[in-house]
């Protein structure tokens, strides 16, 4: 093999690579260089590869190895540690670092900026920000920390530093307001800002993720996907694939031992499909190579030649329930099952009556579009074989049923599959079900090798769920007043090829279907049905976004029917104690967080010239007559240190330092002490980290476990506890589910409720100028923690809004570049305040209610709002059309044009 030559940190250094490599592989499979991370390579879209190429900020997957020869490369390794030190710290500090993937990267682009001296100005910190994404943070943090840092190393730059940052990193000129109850006992304890825990890590790339890691005699696998969304499979000829370099054997649906059908709800995704089987959605599986190296089994892969018979498409879901139409999962595949997948339904007064006797009736229909989640890491999946089974490293939001899944595959008792849940670099939804886990499992169990699968991003976006194409039937009954009466909603979503979590979704669309409204008359519907489009699942929000942006949309319509504005028209019908929400579920005390969110913006709004409003409920935990559970371990080691031993999957959201928090707060044990760590058997109690429950149901059982441990305290030092072990249970089993006789006598659907409200202020060329997003969040645990999962969701509800979609034809999408997705860069967003309104609840822990999926409920609406105040266009589907002088940096087919009122 050729090798090329360069310098590396300061060090020379000789690398080997194969024609076709990019340089970005060299450096993590050559040089073992893991801080520069593969989130889209070759494309050269989300930055996460960046590194310094002569001094100069340079994307190594889109250089050829040979390019390189005689140049100097420094990557986040190689750049000064004092530089280190002031950007890690920083980062931390103002919050620019959530699930951390994407952070090395922009260290490496931030240290030549602090080189250059251009850390100071806003506008240019964004502008060299364009290369980036980041799916987390909504980029004002990150840019917070890149100044902060400049600051410092303009100050102390020519002189060790013994003592950290100690910058102002909360108030207005950070674009954050706070509205809270006073704080917890301790500085470190509930309520307080404290850095996230691991975030320094994170930060400097020195928290490995499953792509970061190897293992000795390691394989690799590489995944054949299928080419057509509807197509019989005549064929898989293995034979040239086969002949490739280093090739080591080749799997199919064949050679699975145990069940081949995977599905948190239902078996119908197999893990591979056979031969004489109807693919069911491009995301399909039908082979996998695996060989000596990544760049091998790759090459291997585009050799596989599948025969197919391709079918017609079904790729609408009206179709898809006509009787007669084409079954998705016919008679013959692996799993059969009609194309209605679940239906959600329920009823409470008397809706017709209401209509009839109603001053104003709006019939309106919204339609809304699929989204790709993007998170920047890929998924990978690292299996070793142990004793008679496997250990599997995962980046899942649900390691017990990654656990029992994998297990049935392999034919295996449960105790022979050990999960080790590894850090997920971003997930919001779209981790939850098994994606290369149970293939490289196999791999590695018939193989006895260790094997190590990643996708390429454009697999990674073919494959996995998006968020739900709905089309929403609204009529809704009103008085001369403008309060509402009835509600009628159709609500239909597109699950595309597989279940997945959509009868889930579809149930949370139509609980959430009234929006934060109380409505006395309620009918409600929602179906999830199969086509033979993309696969959709759970995306932050889990199917309450469609629903609010057609129930908002229509509080616009009956604003303007009654003759006053959108804060006007909302303050008079949101949901109050002793209200029913849509389900029938009485609104607890709890539930004047929503008023407080409303009021709170009330003086911006009224006096803004182009502004729209919209308010957001959403559910925390899965309830629907499930049980939602929290569950921690606290173990004392030598020497005093406390080990906390959560189930929930971090990914960003901050649950172990919340974790932690909690911690503190009951014992007053200071946080350096204190471990968090991932638990198999925790996990296992807990179940998936999904519908923002995490944080929620997490620290109610830290609090718990760490009152006992609070109590020994009392009479002994923390050094003589060691070896005891504290656990802390807090389960919800107290909801029923809509429609159901339990949910018609007495009906609790939730656990409980976040609320918020969101002003959307356009400039005078229509362009976004402002958001101000209003939240309760029941308690603040961290209140930054809080402060960063808003900003974030605020970033991707404007995406979804105005610029994000996943166009498909014939059931193919359009692209699978990163590039084409619509995601908002920094320069495109605008100033975004944070409102955190503190109204605790009964349940969970502290009272807290969930953040990580409200931060996105109500954007699309108050968008809506804010435009039809500019240009008097309705808007009724997603992305919105926008004026041309306010169409964001986005080519005209990435947009999509909306029908007028």
């Amino acid at each position: 093999m050729p090798k090329v030559e360069f310098t590396l940190n300061g060090k020379a250094v000789s690398a080997s690579y194969e024609p076709g490599m990019h340089f970005l592989e060299v450096l993590r499979e050559g040089c073992g260089i893991v801080s520069a991370k593969n989130g889209c390579a070759p494309e050269g879209t989300c930055g996460c590869c960046l590194v310094l190429i002569d001094g100069r900020p340079a994307l190594s997957c889109l250089r050829k190895p040979e390019q390189l020869q005689g140049h100097d490369v420094k990557t986040l390794e190689g750049i000064p540690e004092e530089m280190r030190r002031v950007l890690g710290e920083a980062f931390v500090l103002e919050g620019g670092v959530q699930c951390g993937f994407c952070t090395p990267g922009i260290v490496v682009r931030a240290s030549s900026l602090l080189q250059n001296g251009q850390a100071s100005s806003r506008e240019a910190i964004a502008k060299a920000l364009d290369g980036h994404l980041c799916r987390c943070t909504g980029y004002g943090r990150i840019i917070d920390a890149i100044q902060t840092a400049g600051e410092a190393w303009n100050d102390h730059h020519e002189m060790p530093r013994t003592e950290p940052l100690r910058h102002l990193y909360f108030g207005e000129e950070f674009g954050m307001k706070r509205h809270w109850n006073p704080p917890g006992q301790g500085k470190s304890g509930v309520g307080v800002s404290v850095p996230r825990y691991g975030g320094l890590d994170q930060t400097l790339g020195e928290k490995p993720f499953v792509d970061d890691m190897s293992a000795p005699g390691m394989l690799h696998g590489a995944m054949v996907l299928s080419e057509h969304p509807r197509a019989k499979v005549l064929g898989i000829d293995t034979s040239a694939a086969l002949a490739m370099p280093g090739v080591e054997r080749i799997f199919t649906a064949a050679d699975v031992p145990g069940q081949r059908g995977t599905g948190i709800a239902y078996p119908d995704l197999p893990i591979f499909v056979g031969v004489g089987e109807i693919t069911c959605c491009v995301g399909d599986f039908l082979a996998m190579v695996v060989a000596d190296t990544q760049f091998h089994a790759r090459q291997a892969a585009n050799e596989v030649k599948v025969d197919y018979a391709p079918l017609p498409a079904l790729t609408d879901p009206f179709e898809a329930l006509k009787p007669g139409a084409t079954q998705v999962h016919p008679a013959g595949n692996m799993y059969e099952h009609g194309n209605l997948i679940d239906t959600t339904a329920f009823a409470r007064g008397d809706v017709e009556a209401a209509f009839a006797n109603a001053a104003h009736v709006i019939e309106a229909t919204f339609q809304t579009q699929a989204v790709e989640p993007a998170f920047l890491e890929p998924e990978a999946c690292l299996v070793l074989p142990q004793g008679g089974g496997v250990k599997v490293h995962t980046q899942s939001q649900g390691s017990v049923y990654d656990q029992q899944q994998i297990a049935k595959i392999l034919k295996l008792p449960l105790e022979e599959v050990e999960i080790a849940l590894a850090a997920s670099g971003g997930g919001f939804g779209a981790k939850e079900e098994l994606s290369i886990q149970g293939q490289t499992a196999l791999a590695a169990y018939l193989l006895q090798r260790p094997v190590k699968t990643v996708l390429t991003r454009k697999q990674s976006t073919q494959h996995h769920v998006k968020r739900h194409p709905m089309t929403l039937k609204y009529k809704v009954a009103a008085d001369a007043e403008g309060h509402l009466l009835a509600v009628k909603a159709r609500i239909t979503g597109d699950a595309g090829g597989y279940a997945g979590t959509s009868g889930k979704c579809l149930l949370r669309a139509a609980c959430h279907s009234c929006g934060p409204y109380r409505v006395p008359n309620v009918d409600v519907e929602s179906k999830a049905v199969y086509t033979n489009n993309p696969t959709s699942g759970a995306m932050r929000g889990f199917g309450t976004n469609q629903a609010h942006f057609a129930m908002e949309g229509v509080m616009d319509i009956l604003a303007e029917r009654i003759g006053v504005d959108g804060y006007d028209i909302r303050e008079r019908n949101i949901l109050n104690p002793g209200d029913a929400f849509a389900t029938g579920q009485i609104m607890r005390d709890s539930v004047r967080g929503l008023r407080e969110s409303l009021e709170a913006v009330k003086d911006t709004y009224k006096n803004a010239r182009y502004a729209g409003i919209g308010c957001g409920i959403k559910s925390t935990g899965i309830g629907n007559g499930t049980v939602d559970s929290g569950h921690i371990k606290i173990r004392v080691a030598e020497g005093g240190r406390v080990v906390v031993l959560n189930g929930y999957t971090e990914m960003g959201q901050g649950v172990y330092t919340a974790t932690r928090q909690a911690v503190c707060e009951e014992t007053g044990l200071p946080p350096e002490t204190i471990d968090v760590i991932w638990n198999e058997e925790m996990g296992n109690k807990c179940g998936e980290t999904w519908a923002s429950r995490a944080t929620t149901l997490s620290c109610a059982a830290a609090q718990r476990a760490a009152a006992k441990l609070a109590a020994d305290l009392k009479e002994l030092p923390i050094a003589q506890l060691a070896g005891r072990e504290y656990t802390g249970d807090y389960a919800c089993d107290f909801t029923t589910k809509p429609g159901t006789p339990a949910a018609l006598k007495n009906p609790t659907t939730h656990l409980t409720f976040s609320y918020s409200t969101q002003v959307v202020i356009l400039d005078d060329d229509g362009r976004l100028e402002r958001v101000i997003a209003a939240h309760d969040v029941g308690r603040a645990i961290n209140p930054r923690l809080c402060a960063e999962q808003m900003e974030g969701g605020v970033h991707m509800g404007l995406g979804y809004a105005l610029t994000e979609n996943f166009p498909t034809t014939n059931g193919v999408p359009d692209s699978l570049l990163l590039r084409d997705l619509g995601i908002l860069r920094a320069k495109d967003m605008p100033k975004v305040d944070i409102i955190l309104i503190e109204v605790p609840d009964e349940v969970g822990g502290y009272g807290a209610k969930g953040v990580g999926e409200i931060g996105c409920v109500a954007t699309a609406g108050a968008v809506a709002s804010a435009l039809y105040s500019y240009d008097k266009i309705r808007r009724f589907s997603l992305p919105m059309e926008t004026a041309p002088a306010a169409a964001p940096s986005l080519p005209k087919s990435r947009r999509k044009a909306v029908a007028a009122d």
